[in-house]
């Protein structure tokens, strides 16, 4: 992390593999658990009104979609976050200690609240918080048993605002939950001074997994988020408003871990819009609908609540499109009968006659008017009376 984001605790948590079975049966050393202090002021962020996802709120608010996230706990005694479920795998309960997961929370699900000017993305979202770490640091084998958990407890989405290296048992963890359909959403990690040259993050690099970069209030990928890292679209993680422990607030929170939680949001309202969708559809809808790329490190650009869960893709219907019903069994429809030869026989004759009776008629039009013209004489005497010249 840089800058203020380390005071405000925004980890993208670079975790150490730890050999062995996971930390969790390790005894502790009983921790003091002081999270930085938050306030009790609280603004709508840019990245609040630039993404406008409160516009998505009459189609949907992620109603019937459980969000898990692998963070660092929850504190559940802020009246913005509710969580249905927590799940504590270090053995020091399930408060949260850091305020990093708190905030992660309050992006994806803050409620909305009168006269609270912020509110999470999808304030109708089932939360489970699964605590993989008491500080700003954790081991792999957490991570890797946090993620199979969420899916286990049947989490639709799943967010990780977490950033380790290539680990084979975090790779099994995240195939494990995309093979259950979990939409997996995590931070495309950050540049950190000191670091030398930047290597893509892990679990955001997988395939399949929705990596999330940061954007500044100007629409373009910040500093410190890592293009090396394969993006998939980008969401604000500078200068943000969030849900801290303590019933309090941050307004300045930055990291491409706190972008990550604003996709996981549309993801969820997404799933709740269109549960026909599995999570590979779900991800390429966030990904054709965002607003553009804008250089490297950016993916298909800035996500798009409102498109990402109205727009109409014509593939998409094509996929989802009812089967067509089979030829119909035989003798169902009965067949043409054969043509009546003796009625067209006499449609002929009385057409031919009806032509015939309007040729004399026309004939006798135009005979009886020259007759009365000539007295009903004959040609050739009307013209003898004639005097020559």
């Amino acid at each position: 992390m840089v800058g203020r984001g380390m005071v405000a605790g925004a980890m993208a948590l670079a975790l150490v593999a730890v050999p062995g079975t996971a930390a969790a049966a390790t005894p502790r050393v009983p921790e003091p658990c002081a999270p930085p202090r938050g306030g009790t002021q609280v603004g709508e962020s840019w990245g609040q009104r630039r993404l406008a996802f409160t516009g998505v709120w009459p189609l949907t608010q992620g109603e019937g979609v459980t969000v898990a996230l692998v963070d660092s706990g929850v504190d559940t005694r802020h009246p913005q976050v509710r969580v249905a479920k927590s799940v504590d795998l270090t053995g020091t309960g399930p408060l949260d200690c850091v305020g990093h997961g708190t905030a992660v929370a309050g992006i994806i699900a803050g409620a909305d609240m009168k006269e609270i000017p912020f509110a999470g993305v999808a304030p109708k979202a089932r939360l489970i918080s699964i605590k993989q770490t008491n500080t700003e640091s954790g081991d792999v084998a957490l991570l890797a048993e946090g993620i199979k958990r969420a899916a286990d407890l049947g989490a639709k989405v799943l967010n990780i605002s977490i950033q380790t290296s290539d680990q084979p048992d975090l790779k099994n963890a995240v195939d494990y939950a995309l093979a259950q359909d979990v939409v997996i959403v995590a931070a495309a990690g950050n540049i950190r001074k000191g670091d030398g040259t930047p290597a893509p993050a892990y679990p955001a690099a997988y395939p399949g997994v929705l990596s999330v970069g940061s954007a500044g209030p100007d629409g373009k990928r910040t500093d410190f988020s890592n293009a090396t890292t394969p993006v998939s679209v980008l969401a604000p993680g500078k200068d943000l408003t969030s849900t801290w422990p303590g019933a309090a607030y941050r307004q300045d929170l930055e990291g491409t871990s706190y972008a990550a939680p604003y996709v996981a949001g549309v993801a969820a309202l997404v799933r709740a819009r269109h549960p026909e969708l599995d999570n590979v559809r779900v991800r390429r809808r966030i990904e054709i609908t965002a607003d553009g790329a804008s250089g490297v490190g950016t993916g298909a650009g800035m996500v798009n609540p409102l498109l990402a869960v109205s727009e109409i893709l014509p593939s998409e219907v094509v996929a989802i499109a009812p089967r067509q019903r089979g030829a119909l069994p035989p003798g169902v429809v009965s067949k043409a009968k054969p043509p009546d030869q003796e009625a067209i026989n006499l449609s002929v004759g009385v057409a031919v006659i009806a032509v015939c009776a309007a040729a004399l008629v026309t004939a006798v039009g135009m005979v009886i008017p020259l007759g009365r013209r000539r007295g009903w004489k004959p040609a050739n005497k009307a013209l003898s009376g004639q005097v020559k010249p």
